[in-house]
């Protein structure tokens, strides 16, 4: 099984940086108009974005939950959610946290 989460690590981070790069070469390196695309483009793409937004709080919210409780160290899922995405940090805590 870790195997598979260290797989889904790295397919988190190819297969968001790929398309971001292609938005960043369609648009001369440029990133306006991006959060517009995300947000407001059509109903479907904010549905996934709503809800991988909800998603990625509630994994934060569990984080400091369990740093709190279990005295848990969170400070490189923080720095994944936030450089990379939910899509790197939730493999890469289930990853660390397997069979614990």
């Amino acid at each position: 099984m870790k195997k598979l989460y260290l797989l889904l690590c790295v397919l988190g981070i190819i297969l968001p940086y790929y398309h971001l790069i292609n938005f960043l070469l369609d648009n001369q390196w440029s990133m306006d108009g991006f959060w517009n695309d995300v947000f407001f483009g059509t109903h479907s793409v904010s549905m996934i974005a709503m809800d991988l937004t909800v998603a990625a709080s509630t994994f934060l919210v569990f984080l400091i939950y369990q740093s709190m409780r279990k005295k848990v160290k969170i400070t490189k899922y923080i720095i994944c959610l936030c450089l990379v995405g939910f899509s790197l940090a939730f493999p890469l805590y289930l990853y660390d946290t397997h069979d614990k």
